[in-house]
């Protein structure tokens, strides 16, 4: 990672308050005589210094303005301080967003799918790294390429999880991953192949114009956990701005276990996929909000 240090301090503005020193994770900065100076010499690039600083005198250059600048949405650059949110209506997006199986044929536009990108960009990222991956596919065709090469995958997954004696060889040496998979989805997958064969309903996509790989590259620190919180914060963008979606998680075994999908689709096999998100115009309403399972809930004290 690079951890060069871009922090720049206007010594005029600087009032030495210390509350940059106080809430930088990396001890790059140091108060001399009564102003704050860059004294260290490695940097995360989190910003929060230039963040929390009351006299503007602050700058990151490594973090440009205009980084997070929206196309289709008017976005406010004031900070939200904790509590001041509506938490009611934000937890009446999370429960209202759903995975939607019905789009209608309407394109998303460029801009929109660029946006949603920077939003999911907004998520916290191990070390602040923020080694996330985006490829987009904005166009149907697209989308129905990468739905016949995942098929494809399945076909023949089915057709091993079919030999009795290779899944009993496999569940001999402790590799009972394909005699699961027969149990479970063998009988499901080879009907939604047959259908989609036949002209059928796109199973694995449900007919999405629109497809967003998530992944990440090796430097990532928590890369599975940054992916999918980077992918969080776009469902939610999405519902706000009237799009539907679902993660294929079909989609993502199958680029696990194929790199020649990630080929496919111009992704270096170094890099690790996490989520795949289908998304479009949602041609679906619903009346009232669903409830969930109960959650398992403990509590350490000492």
């Amino acid at each position: 990672m690079d951890r060069t240090v871009t922090t720049i301090i206007d010594a005029e503005r600087c009032t030495g308050c210390g509350l940059c020193i106080r809430v930088c994770p990396s001890e790059t900065l140091s108060l001399e005589n009564g102003k704050a100076v860059v004294t260290g010499s490695e940097s995360i690039g989190c910003g929060h210094c230039q963040a929390v600083c009351p006299a503007d005198a602050i700058r990151v250059e490594a973090l440009p303005d205009d980084a997070l600048a929206l196309e289709t949405i008017p976005v406010s650059d004031r900070w939200i301080p904790h509590g001041a949110f509506d938490s009611a209506e934000l937890v009446g997006l999370m429960r209202s967003r759903r995975s939607c199986r019905n789009f209608h044929d309407r394109p998303v536009g460029r801009p929109l799918l660029r946006d949603l990108v920077k939003i999911g960009t907004t998520a916290p990222s191990g070390s602040n790294r923020q080694q996330w991956t985006f490829t987009v596919l904005p166009e149907r065709r697209a989308v129905k390429a990468l739905a016949e090469t995942v098929a494809g995958f399945f076909r023949k997954l089915n057709r091993r999880a079919a030999n009795p004696v290779l899944r009993s060889l496999l569940g001999m040496v402790g590799r009972k991953e394909l005699a699961t998979y027969y149990r479970d989805y063998h009988r499901a997958i080879e009907e939604k192949l047959s259908d989609w064969e036949q002209g059928g309903r796109d199973w694995l996509f449900w007919g999405a114009p629109a497809v967003i790989v998530v992944g990440s590259t090796p430097e990532a620190v928590c890369p599975a956990e940054d992916a999918m919180l980077a992918t969080g914060n776009m469902l939610l963008a999405a519902h706000a701005m009237g799009l539907g979606t679902c993660a294929i998680g079909f989609a993502v075994a199958a680029m696990k276990n194929d790199p020649a999908i990630l080929d496919r689709l111009g992704i270096p096999r170094t890099e690790a996929v996490w989520a795949v998100i289908a998304m479009g115009w949602p041609d679906e309403a619903y009346q009232r909000l669903a409830g969930r399972k109960p959650a398992m809930v403990r509590f350490f004290e000492v």
